[in-house]
C-alpha cells in the first residue's frame, strides 16, 4: 500500500486532448481521470502548452469548465501546469511547441487569464534566458507558483540567477534540447550541478534512455527527482494510430513513441506513471520505495508551500499494488478504483 501518486505533467490521457477546448466536457475529463486513478493516479496537472495568440487562455477556461462539470475533478486536479508560452524558441529548445507562438515572460498576463479559472495556475515552465532581470521569477514566486525551468539553453550562471529569483524545477530534464551540445557547457549539465532545483524525469525509456536515467537520477538525487508521464491523449490507448494534441495530429507507433507525423521530435509521451515506476525500479535507478517517493512524496513536497498559500488540502489516498508492482487498487476521497491491466506503454 501507497500514497496515491501525483503527476504534475499531463496533457492528455485515454483519448482525451486536455489541450482542446472544442471536445474537453465534464464527461470527457471523467473519462480521462478514471483512467488514469486506474494507474495508480490520485492527483495531476493538467498540463496546457504553448499556443498563439488567446488559445492557451480559452484551452484554460474550458479545462476549467469541464473541471467544475465533473466527477473527479474536484478530487483530482487542484491546479493546472502551463508549459508555456515564455519557452526558447530556438530549433531543438522548442521541440514540438510552435516557436512562432512564443513571447518573452510577463506575470501580469498570468494573473489576467487566472482571474477566469476557479483553480489556480500552480506551475509554468519557462526558460529563464528570456528573464533576465529575474522579475518575472521574483513575481511568479510571491504569488506562489512553482517556477520550472524547461525548453530552455540556459547556462550555468542563468540558472543560478533563476533558482536564486525563485525557480524550483526542472521539467523533463534531458528533453526540450537539441541533440547536439557542447560537452560541459550545457543547460543539462548546468541544470543538473545546481542543488536548488529539483527535476522531473520521463521515465519510458524513450525521451532518456535508462543508462542515462540512472546517471541522471544519481547526479540529481532521488530525493530532488520526480517522475512524470508529459503523457498526451495516446497514453493508455489500446492500439497505435493517430491522435490529436493541441491543434495537431501525432502518431502512436508500435514501440509507444509518439512523433508528429514525419518529424523526429518527441510529442509527449504514451507513458502511464505506475509503467514509470516500474520502469525505476526494473532499470536499477531506485528501490520500490524510492520511487514511489518520486511520484508520489516528491512532487506534494515541492508545492507544498503553493497549496499552503492557496488553501489547498489534497483527499486522502491509498494505492494497492500487486508483488509484480501493477496497481491492484486506488482511491481518492470517496471515489475507489478496482485497476483494469497495467500493460500500456
Amino acid at each position: 500500500m501507497s500514497a496515491g501518486l501525483f503527476d504534475v505533467q499531463v496533457n492528455g490521457f485515454s483519448g482525451v486532448d486536455f489541450n482542446d477546448a472544442r471536445t474537453i466536457t465534464g464527461a470527457a475529463l471523467d473519462h480521462a481521470l478514471g483512467a488514469m486513478l486506474a494507474t495508480g493516479v490520485t492527483a495531476c496537472l493538467p498540463t496546457i502548452i504553448t499556443a498563439a495568440g488567446d488559445a492557451m487562455s480559452a484551452r484554460l477556461q474550458a479545462l476549467d469548465r469541464a473541471l467544475r462539470e465533473s466527477r473527479l475533478g474536484a478530487a483530482m486536479i487542484p491546479g493546472y501546469h502551463l508549459e508555456g508560452p515564455f519557452l526558447n524558441p530556438m530549433e531543438g529548445y522548442a521541440g514540438c511547441h510552435p516557436a512562432e507562438a512564443m513571447r518573452r515572460p510577463d506575470a501580469q498576463w498570468i494573473s489576467r487569464i487566472e482571474r477566469a479559472l476557479s483553480r489556480p495556475i500552480l506551475m509554468l515552465t519557462y526558460a529563464p534566458e528570456l528573464d533576465e532581470s529575474g522579475c518575472f521569477a521574483k513575481s511568479l514566486h510571491a504569488q506562489a507558483k512553482v517556477l520550472a525551468i524547461g525548453h530552455s539553453a540556459a547556462d550555468a550562471e542563468t540558472i543560478d540567477r533563476a533558482t536564486h529569483a525563485g525557480a524550483r524545477l526542472c521539467t523533463h530534464l534531458g528533453n526540450g534540447v537539441p541533440q547536439l551540445l557542447p560537452k560541459f557547457n550545457n543547460t543539462i549539465q548546468a541544470q543538473l550541478g545546481c542543488d536548488g532545483l529539483c527535476a522531473s524525469f520521463i521515465a519510458d525509456g524513450l525521451h532518456v534512455p535508462p543508462r542515462a536515467l540512472r546517471s541522471m537520477l544519481r547526479a540529481k538525487g532521488l530525493a530532488r527527482s520526480i517522475l512524470v508521464t508529459d503523457a498526451v491523449s495516446a497514453a493508455g490507448a489500446a492500439r497505435p494510430g493517430s491522435y490529436r494534441f493541441a491543434g495537431f495530429d501525432i502518431e502512436l507507433g508500435s514501440d509507444g513513441a509518439v512523433r508528429t507525423p514525419g518529424s523526429a521530435y518527441l510529442a509527449g509521451s504514451s507513458l502511464t506513471l505506475d509503467r514509470a515506476l516500474r520502469n525505476a525500479v526494473a532499470w536499477g535507478c531506485a528501490s520500490f520505495e524510492e520511487a514511489i517517493a518520486m511520484a508520489s512524496e516528491n512532487p506534494r513536497r515541492i508545492l507544498a508551500d503553493a497549496f499552503q498559500r492557496h488553501g489547498i488540502v489534497l483527499p486522502p489516498s491509498e494505492v494497492e499494488w500487486s508483488d509484480a508492482l501493477e496497481v491492484h487498487a486506488a482511491r481518492v476521497g470517496d471515489h475507489r478504483c478496482r485497476a483494469q491491466s497495467s500493460g500500456s506503454h
